[in-house]
């Protein structure tokens, strides 16, 4: 077998994608690209195409700009409110939920140990990081107006559901006002325990109100241990 014709065969067919998408690119290198992941090259460093981070880069920036301008152009709210708005469109998880909607995961170039690997927060990154590469092949291969549609379509249709059940609301968020309402009392967070190297650490902080333990999180930062204390929080409480 030829050294072109091995290449080859490491391309994917995404012809499926472009339909799902409702984009059919001129250079099909740079979808192709938009999907592979840098474990990918480890194992295929003569593969033809780099990594997609530099597009991920790019769609980020596209990305925050097609949302900003919308929010800004069609609602009258306050800069803060417009920043939670915009931060629930673009944050991982949903941006990876996307992904996942329009099965971006079968076409991902990944490492054998990556495709495996059952981590969800370690996917959605991933899922995450391709759907902003996307957005930035869009943009390259047909300018701005394209990258706009496809993000008004994918992206921002989901804002009215956000808005509706207010879920530009962090969990912190919506279990401080929550017990305030409800309780008349404003949570506190109490370290339980760290566990690990300092680059590598696990908390478990509590939640509390008053003297009160109410539930418990971990994460690998406080910040991340408080907001996962706070969901399992409004779990028991049976607050949404």
């Amino acid at each position: 077998m030829s050294y072109d014709l091995c290449l080859t065969t490491l391309m994917k067919d995404i012809s499926k994608l472009q339909k799902i998408i409702k984009v059919k690119f001129k250079n099909e290198k740079l979808i192709q690209q938009a999907l592979v992941h840098r474990s990918y090259l480890n194992e295929n460093p003569n593969f033809e195409l780099n990594h997609n981070e530099r597009l991920e880069f790019l769609g980020d920036a596209v990305l925050e700009l097609v949302v900003t301008d919308h929010l800004y152009s069609n609602y009258e709210n306050p800069e803060g409110e417009l920043t939670n708005w915009r931060a629930a469109l673009v944050n991982a998880t949903s941006l990876a939920a996307t992904a996942r909607e329009l099965n971006i995961e079968e076409f991902l170039y990944l490492s054998k140990g990556e495709s495996k690997d059952k981590n969800i927060k370690a996917r959605n990154y991933i899922l995450a990081n391709a759907m902003e590469a996307i957005i930035g092949a869009v943009y390259l291969d047909q300018g701005y107006k394209a990258a706009e549609k496809f993000i008004e379509k994918f992206i921002l249709s989901k804002l009215p559901d956000i808005l509706k059940h207010k879920l530009y609301m962090d969990a912190k968020t919506t279990f401080q006002e929550s017990a305030q309402d409800k309780a008349g009392v404003t949570p506190t967070y109490k370290v339980l325990s760290e566990e690990g190297p300092d680059h590598n650490k696990t908390f478990l902080i509590g939640i509390y109100l008053e003297d009160e333990e109410i539930a418990q999180g971990t994460g690998t930062s406080k910040q991340e241990a408080e907001t996962d204390a706070a969901k399992n929080a409004l779990r028991e409480k049976g607050w949404k």
